[in-house]
C-alpha cells in the first residue's frame, strides 16, 4: 500500500525526533468539528488559518488532539503533490500541511515529556517555534530531492525563507498576543535557521535534536546567542 504525504512526514520527524505512539493521522477532524473547537478556543482563533489548525485539550490527564485541514488545501496537495515537484503553486499549501502534522507530534512528546500546561504562552510559542525550524528542513529535503546534485543553491534557500518567513504578515494580527507570538517566534526561526545552514548533516542532526530538548525560553536564549555569528 502506498504512504499517503502525511504518513510519510510524520515517519520523517519521528526518525528526527522520537516516536511519538500514535498514528496522527486518526487525529484528522472534519470542519464541523473544527468550527464547535474554534468556538470553545475563544476569540483569538477567529484569526487563525481556515487552511489549517490543530488543536489541543487535556482531560483526565490526557492529551486529546484534533487537526484540520480545509478541503480547498487538500484539494491543492492533491492536484500538486509537492512529491512530484515543488514550486510556487503549491509550497504554500505544504507549509501548512507540514507545520500542522508538526504541531500534533511536539505537542504530543512535550506532553508525554511531563510539559502538561499546554494553554500557556510558552507552550504556544515552544510549538510555533519548532515547527517553523522542522519545516524550513522539510522544504529543504523537499528541494533537494529534485536537484540532480542533491545540493540546495543559495537561490533555493532565498525562495524557501521567502514563503515560509518573509510572506508571513504576523502585524497584521489584531489580538496583541498572537501578534506578539508570531512576530517573535517568525524572527528567532529566521534566525536560527541561518545558522543550521552552515553546519554540515550531522551536526545539524545533533543540533536540533538538542534544541528540541529545549523549553522556550532556553531555545530563545540558544538562538540569541547565535545571533552575533555570520552565517552564510
Amino acid at each position: 500500500m502506498n504512504e499517503t504525504l502525511f504518513s510519510q512526514i510524520q515517519k520523517l520527524f519521528e526518525r528526527t525526533y522520537a516516536q511519538v505512539g500514535i498514528n496522527l493521522e486518526e487525529c484528522l477532524i472534519d470542519r464541523r468539528r473544527c468550527v464547535q473547537l474554534s468556538i470553545l478556543a475563544g476569540k483569538s482563533a477567529r484569526e487563525l488559518s481556515e487552511l489549517a489548525r490543530t488543536f489541543l485539550r487535556r482531560a483526565d490527564d490526557r492529551l486529546y488532539v484534533g487537526i484540520y485541514y480545509s478541503r480547498w488545501l487538500i484539494a491543492q496537495l492533491e492536484r500538486y503533490d509537492p512529491r512530484a515537484g515543488l514550486g510556487d503553486h503549491n509550497i504554500g499549501a505544504l507549509i501548512a500541511f507540514v507545520e500542522e502534522i508538526n504541531h500534533a507530534l511536539h505537542a504530543a512528546l512535550q506532553f508525554q515529556g511531563g510539559a502538561h500546561e499546554i494553554g500557556s504562552e510558552d507552550f504556544a510559542r515552544n510549538l510555533e517555534l519548532q515547527a517553523q525550524v522542522d519545516t524550513y528542513l522539510v522544504l529543504l529535503l523537499f528541494v533537494a530531492f529534485f536537484r540532480k546534485t542533491q545540493r540546495v543553491s543559495r537561490t533555493d534557500r532565498r525562495w524557501l525563507r521567502f514563503h515560509l518567513f518573509a510572506r508571513n504578515c504576523p502585524g497584521a494580527f489584531r489580538h496583541r498576543n498572537l501578534r506578539a507570538r508570531y512576530l517573535e517566534t517568525t524572527e528567532l526561526a529566521a534566525s536560527y535557521t541561518r545558522y543550521l545552514d552552515s553546519l554540515n548533516g550531522f551536526r545539524r542532526l545533533d543540533e536540533i535534536r538538542a534544541f528540541r530538548s529545549l523549553d522556550y525560553d532556553e531555545k530563545k536564549t540558544r538562538i540569541l546567542a547565535l545571533a552575533d555569528r555570520t552565517f552564510p
